[in-house]
């Protein structure tokens, strides 16, 4: 078993999006990666990785068929890439998926849309017939562990990036955020992140306020909400609740006499202010406001530190879930290599039973179905309790250590290879 890939550690996003492959494009090189040996695939990519999992009998073989065929299917040459490429093999492959699956190895630690990529993943490549029985295990358990992580620890219950720390602290004031009205001032990337927290969490209507209006309208439109123009922010804020400010202004946007005058037309009722602008565009004495909550980028950071801290510490109680489901899927791997055997000695009993029940029901001579079913019922059952316990014992034998010599010995006594 072989994992060839990049991520965000490896490579810069220049290459890895070169290499990249949309989820809804999977079938295609799925269908067109082909080689002797390779027995399974499955395709992962993501934002921030492209990894190739492979189960081959000839890892070297697959790892250079592997290379050629993304340089050649995204036309890329292999010089672009290949300095930025990670192998991992056999049980080292097994825990980075792991990992993978459980956020251990993301850009931000605990993130909760990687266990669903893995999934789409290896529903493509199940789907495209390129999985088999060792991957059904490999991937179901790695599935497994992903929400045994986030349902065992706390990984994912701390904000760790500023746009989504800010939504976690207005829920902590309002409790819940349905049918609350929301809104952004400024266009940029972080209030964009924080304005879609704010609708996935519920806010049913957000204003959009930018001095260059265009902009107000397009980051409006993606939102679903509504576009004001930056004269009309006061009127509007008497019916808003949660302000995500970031504009590049050099001076406060907003000060105490505004929001005084704000609170006075909402009749108190609650405000909460994020301001994530450097410099800041709300003046820290709104926060004095009775009723008016203000946060800073210094305060979302202190959260934020905080946060992933108690995510490190999480993600130690994770890595003992890695690795607790290593060692049981190293043992199901283990396990595989006695089936043979076991198959191999139940034929070779079958096959006497059957030659010695036929040259008993010779010597019997006429026998009725009834009779015939009773003596082929009774030497099957001599057969199966005869052999019921080795094969449990050969099973136990995994993980102890002692498998290979137990199958060897089992093929030398029945002369299972000759």
């Amino acid at each position: 078993m072989v994992v060839v890939g990049l991520n965000h550690k490896t490579a810069p996003v220049a290459v890895r999006e070169q290499l990249a492959i949309a989820e809804s494009d999977l079938a295609e090189p799925l269908a067109q990666f082909r080689h002797p040996t390779l027995n399974e695939l499955v395709i992962l990519s993501t934002c921030n990785r492209v990894e190739i999992y492979m189960e081959t009998g000839d890892t070297a073989a697959c790892t250079a068929a592997c290379t050629d065929f993304l340089a050649a299917y995204r036309g890329v040459e292999p010089a672009a890439f290949e300095p930025h490429l990670v192998y991992r093999y056999d049980m080292e492959a097994v825990r980075h998926l792991y990992r993978v699956s459980a956020s251990l190895d993301s850009l931000v630690v605990g993130e909760p849309q990687i266990l669903g990529q893995v999934k789409a993943a290896y529903m493509a490549a199940r789907q495209a017939g390129r999985t088999g029985s060792v991957f059904h295990q490999l991937f179901d358990r790695a599935l497994g562990v992903g929400k045994a992580v986030r349902h065992e620890t706390g990984i994912n219950d701390n904000a760790v990036s500023v746009s989504y720390a800010a939504v976690e602290l207005a829920k902590k004031i309002f409790e819940s955020l349905q049918s609350r009205t929301a809104m952004v001032l400024g266009a940029g990337e972080t209030s964009e992140l924080a304005a879609r927290h704010l609708v996935r969490q519920g806010v049913t209507s957000i204003f959009v306020a930018n001095r260059t209006h265009e902009r107000a309208v397009k980051l409006a439109h993606a939102l679903q909400g509504k576009a004001i123009a930056w004269e009309h922010v006061e009127e509007h804020l008497a019916h808003t609740d949660i302000v995500v400010s970031s504009t590049a202004a050099p001076e406060p946007v907003v000060d105490k006499t505004m929001v005084q005058r704000v609170m006075r037309a909402r009749r108190q009722q609650p405000m909460f202010f994020i301001d994530i602008a450097v410099p800041r565009d709300i003046a820290p004495e709104v926060n004095s406001v009775e009723n008016v909550f203000l946060y800073d980028i210094d305060d979302l950071e202190h959260v934020i530190a905080a946060n992933r801290r108690e995510r490190e510490r999480e993600a130690l109680v994770a890595e003992e879930i890695v690795w607790r489901e290593m060692r049981q899927f190293d043992q199901w791997l283990e396990a595989q290599d006695a089936v043979p055997t076991i198959v191999a000695l139940r034929q070779r009993a079958e096959h006497i039973r059957q030659e010695e029940l036929e040259k008993a029901l010779a010597k019997l001579g006429p026998l009725d179905a009834r009779q015939r079913r009773a003596l082929d019922a009774l030497t099957s059952g001599i057969v199966n309790k005869l052999l019921h316990t080795p094969t449990v014992n050969l099973k136990r034998a995994t993980g102890q250590g002692r498998l290979r010599d137990y199958v060897q010995l089992v093929r030398h006594l029945f002369a299972l290879d000759a």
